[in-house]
């Protein structure tokens, strides 16, 4: 795995988890910008072929 796809899946863990955070402190405006990331991140993974399953593992 290069560089670019394991930083990629990282932010992508890391942006799953602040979303979760920010669902169960009842953050609404946080939770709303994380899932706005996570769909940015998700666009750029597809757009480079990056496939997400072993970001669910």
């Amino acid at each position: 795995m290069d560089a670019f796809t394991a930083g990629l899946l990282q932010r992508i863990k890391a942006t799953e988890t602040d979303l979760t955070t920010a669902r169960e402190t009842g953050d609404d405006f946080l939770a709303e910008v994380e899932q706005a990331e996570l769909e940015d991140l998700h666009r750029l993974a597809a757009e480079h072929g990056v496939r997400l399953d072993a970001v669910s593992a």
